[in-house]
């Protein structure tokens, strides 16, 4: 495999961490339209159709797929969606959802017993410090709620990715429209409970292109295309080629909120960016510096 990205893979990986990046702006767009959980669900939905007649099932089995759709739509999409509504602001969610970096590692380390370096604890301890930053700056458009609910889709992804990294090699769109079924179903039904069937007709009644232009922007342009074009990239480059590009994803959130929703960027945010950051940046470099082969990474979406 190549070691270096052409200018042209370079600029595709780019396209894929800013949609990436900016889908934060794009999902809070979608929830001046509709509930957090209905979104979600009619996102899912759209990965699934008509995806799924087009696709053949990967090689793995449903209960794999049924786990990965119920991390990644529910607990991660579902729950990230629900924070973002109002207890988180996009360019916080952005970044702090890219802690599931270290919920993988101490999940992996769990199951495998394994310990981290001393240079694996510095990149924790630098994200803690910017986390622990930004609870104690919590505000009206930050609150230790949000910042709960978004660490806990972090986890629900970092499961997530354990479960699909058991299936093997495999093609990862497939992998994504057809664990979607399982998504679909559950928030689906969570929306009826929690949200109601009132508000959910009010929101579909309201929907205008605007709404669907959104709804379409989460299935085709961060699952599909992301998925797709991060996968067709680690299959002709190395991961230390690749994987570098994912730091950028908090980089084009924080960028995209300030710019299109007015984000505000005081010095303790840029301070708990910076940490947070610094430590991801440990975490995916490291490898490289030590000389150490590195795993393949899941996509760092949204």
């Amino acid at each position: 495999m190549a070691h270096s990205l052409s200018l042209r893979h370079f600029l595709l990986a780019l396209a894929v961490v800013a949609v990436w990046g900016s889908n934060f702006v794009v999902i809070k767009l979608g929830l001046h339209d509709m509930p957090p959980l209905l979104f979600a669900a009619l996102r899912f939905a759209l990965v699934v159709l008509p995806m799924v007649f087009f696709i053949r099932r990967p090689p793995v089995g449903w209960g794999n797929l049924a786990a990965y759709g119920l991390f990644i739509g529910l607990g991660q999409f579902g729950v990230l969606f629900y924070a973002m509504n109002g207890h988180i602001s996009p360019g916080l969610a952005s970044l702090v959802i890219q802690t599931q970096v270290f919920f993988t590692i101490g999940l992996a380390m769990k199951i495998a017993g394994e310990t981290l370096k001393t240079i694996e604890w510095l990149a924790l301890l630098l994200a803690a410090c910017g986390l622990l930053i930004i609870a104690l700056h919590t505000d009206g458009g930050t609150t230790v709620w949000g910042l709960a609910l978004t660490l806990l889709a972090a986890l629900s992804w970092a499961c997530g990715n354990l479960v699909s990294r058991r299936s093997g090699a495999i093609n990862m769109v497939a992998y994504v429209v057809w664990s979607s079924l399982f998504a679909v179903p559950p928030l689906l039904i969570l929306s009826l409970l929690l949200e109601g069937w009132t508000p959910i007709r009010a929101a579909l009644e309201a929907a205008d292109l605007r709404t669907w232009l959104v709804v379409a922007w989460q299935a085709w342009g961060n699952s599909l295309f992301g998925y797709a074009a991060w996968s067709w990239l680690l299959s002709r480059y190395s991961a230390a080629a690749v994987s570098p590009m994912a730091l950028l994803v908090p980089v084009f959130g924080m960028g995209a909120s300030h710019a299109y929703l007015g984000e505000s960027m005081p010095g303790w945010k840029i301070a708990a960016t910076a940490l947070v950051m610094m430590g991801l940046t440990i975490h995916w470099l490291w490898p490289l510096w030590s000389g150490r082969s590195s795993a393949s990474p899941k996509p760092p979406r949204p």
